[in-house]
C-alpha cells in the first residue's frame, strides 16, 4: 500500500478487511525529514548568498517529488489478475495445481520494475519433505510497458492432505533511486482442499448395542428373526413363536428355531487431535494416518449402507481462515506478507460435529471436513466427549481414534460404555508397548481395541474381532 518510507513509523492505521484489489492507501507525500532538509538547504543558500546551494536544494526537491510521483503512479497502474479464482479446489494427494497470474500496466508510463510474489504458507514449503512443492517461479521482477501484460506461471504439487491458501499476490514497486517503495495486494487468494487417501477395508465388524442389523454378534443381546441359524429340540422357556412347526410335524417332537444375534454397524468416529495427545515428534505422520483411517471407515460404512458420523476436537482450517482472514493494510514488505498469509492461531472451543447420516453427500462432507482438520490446543478428549455426547447417535458405536490416552481420557471413554454406549477404540501408535498400556483398561471391560500401526494396517484395523460368533 502507498505509504512513504518516512511516513511508515508515523502511520497508525488499523488493518481492515478491505478488498485486496482496492486502491492502495495514499501517503501524505514526501517524507517530512526530506522536505525539512531541502528547505534548510534552500534557506541557507538564500541567507548566505550561496546560489549553488539554492540550485542544489531545488534540484533535490524536484528529484524527490519526481520519484514520489513515479512510485505512486507505478503502484496504482499495476493490476494483477488470477486466471483461476474458484472458491475452493479439491484434489487428491499427489495432485497438481496450476497457477497463472497476469500482471498488466494500465497506465501511460512504463513501469521499470515491479516485484510480483504469490504467497504460500512458509511451513508447507520450507522443509526437507515439503507439503507443497513448487515447480517454477512464484516470484518474478517484471518490466511493463504501457498496456503490456506479462504472466507468472508455476505449479504446486500437493504431497499431503490439508486445506491450503494460495496467494494473495503481493506487488512491490518503487522509484529508480530507492527513495520510496509501494506494496499492495494484487489478487484474492484461492483455496485448495487436498482430500485424504481412502483405503478399502477388508471388512468392518464393530457392532453397536442396537440389535437386528447386519453383523453377527457373539453376545446374544437379542435374536434377529431374519437370520435363521438352525433348529434344535424345544426346551422349557422357549417362546411358542419360535417353534419350528414343519420339523415338529415331521418328527413328532417339538423343535425350536435358533436365530443369530446381530447388530447394526453404524459408527460415530471420535477423532482426538489435541496437541498434547498428538505430540510434535510424531507429526504429521500419525495425525494424517488417523484421518486416513477415519475416511476409510466412513467410506466402508457408506458402501454397506450404514449410518456414520464424526466428532473431533480438531481445528477446521476453513473456519479459521473465515473467522480470522487476512488483512489488507500493508506498510512494509514483512507486514504485507504476514498479513496476507494463513493465520496459525485459533482459540475456537467448539467441537466439529457431523451427526450420523447416510448417503454420498454426507460421505463427501465427512471426507472434506477430515481433510481440513488440524491439531488444536482447545478441547481435550474428556471435554470433547462431555460437550458432544448429546449429539452422538445412540444407534451407532462410538469409535474413538486416539494416539495418546491419559487416565482422564480412558475414564471418559469407560464412562460412555457404562452409560450404555457401545464403545470401540483404535490406538494410533507404532510402539506395541504403548498400545498395550492404553488397551489394558478397555480389554478388562470387554471393550474392543484395535492397533493402528501404519497405513498398511488400515485395511484390517476393524477386523480384529471379525465374524463374532
Amino acid at each position: 500500500m502507498s505509504l512513504a518510507i518516512d511516513d511508515l513509523e508515523a502511520a497508525n492505521v488499523s488493518p481492515t478487511k478491505e478488498q485486496p484489489t482496492a486502491t492502495a492507501n495514499e501517503g501524505s507525500g514526501p517524507g517530512f525529514t526530506l522536505i525539512a532538509i531541502i528547505s534548510a538547504v534552500i534557506l541557507a543558500g538564500m541567507v548566505f548568498g550561496g546560489a549553488l546551494w539554492v540550485f542544489a536544494g531545488i534540484a533535490a526537491g524536484i528529484i524527490v517529488f519526481l520519484n514520489h510521483f513515479l512510485a505512486k503512479t507505478w503502484s496504482q497502474c499495476c493490476v494483477a489478475v488470477r486466471s483461476h479464482n474458484n472458491d475452493d479446489d479439491e484434489l487428491k494427494v499427489g495432485g497438481r495445481v496450476a497457477v497463472e497470474l497476469a500482471v498488466t500496466n494500465t497506465g501511460r508510463l512504463p513501469v521499470f520494475w515491479v516485484l510480483v510474489e504469490d504467497l504460500l504458507p512458509r511451513w508447507a514449503t520450507r522443509s526437507e519433505h515439503p507439503t507443497l512443492r513448487v515447480e517454477g517461479d512464484r516470484i518474478q521482477v517484471m518490466l511493463l510497458w504501457p498496456g503490456v501484460t506479462r504472466k507468472l506461471n508455476y505449479e504446486i504439487v500437493c504431497h499431503r492432505r490439508g486445506y491450503f491458501q494460495i496467494g494473495p499476490t503481493v506487488l512491490e514497486t518503487g522509484d529508480l533511486m530507492g527513495l520510496y517503495r509501494r506494496y499492495r495486494v494484487g489478487t484474492d487468494p484461492q483455496y485448495v482442499t487436498v482430500l485424504p487417501n481412502v483405503v478399502s477395508l477388508s471388512g468392518y465388524d464393530i457392532g453397536s448395542r442396537r440389535p437386528i442389523g447386519e453383523i453377527r454378534m457373539r453376545d446374544n443381546v437379542m435374536d434377529d428373526p431374519t437370520r435363521l441359524r438352525g433348529i434344535r429340540r424345544w426346551q422349557p422357556g422357549d417362546p411358542m413363536r419360535s417353534v419350528h412347526w414343519a420339523a415338529t410335524a415331521r418328527t413328532g417332537v417339538l423343535h425350536s428355531k435358533v436365530y443369530e444375534p446381530s447388530s447394526i454397524a453404524g459408527a460415530t468416529i471420535v477423532l482426538d487431535l489435541h496437541v498434547q495427545s498428538n505430540p510434535d515428534r510424531d507429526e504429521p505422520v500419525r495425525s494424517d494416518l488417523a484421518i486416513t483411517a477415519a475416511a476409510s471407515i466412513a467410506s466402508a460404512l457408506h458402501e454397506s449402507g450404514e449410518p456414520f458420523g464424526m466428532v473431533s476436537n480438531g481445528r477446521d482450517a476453513a473456519d479459521r481462515i473465515r473467522t480470522e482472514g487476512w488483512m489488507g493494510d500493508h506498510r512494509v514488505r514483512d507486514s504485507a506478507t504476514q498479513a496476507a498469509a494463513m493465520k496459525s492461531d485459533n482459540d475456537r472451543m467448539r467441537p466439529v460435529v457431523l451427526p450420523a447420516d447416510r448417503g454420498p453427500v454426507h460421505l463427501r462432507e465427512v471426507i472434506r471436513t477430515l481433510a481440513r482438520l488440524e491439531r488444536t490446543d482447545a478441547l481435550k478428549l474428556p471435554e470433547l466427549l462431555m460437550e458432544a455426547e448429546s449429539r452422538i447417535s445412540s444407534e451407532t458405536t462410538v469409535l474413538a481414534i486416539v494416539q495418546r490416552c491419559d487416565e482422564q481420557s480412558i475414564a471418559a471413554l469407560l464412562g460412555l460404555s457404562r452409560r450404555g454406549r457401545a464403545v470401540a477404540v483404535i490406538v494410533n501408535t507404532y510402539d506395541v508397548n504403548d498400545f498395550s498400556s492404553i488397551a489394558g483398561p478397555f480389554i478388562a471391560l470387554n471393550i474392543p481395541v484395535f492397533h493402528l500401526a501404519g497405513e498398511q494396517s488400515i485395511s484390517d484395523v476393524c477386523r480384529s474381532f471379525a465374524l463374532r460368533g
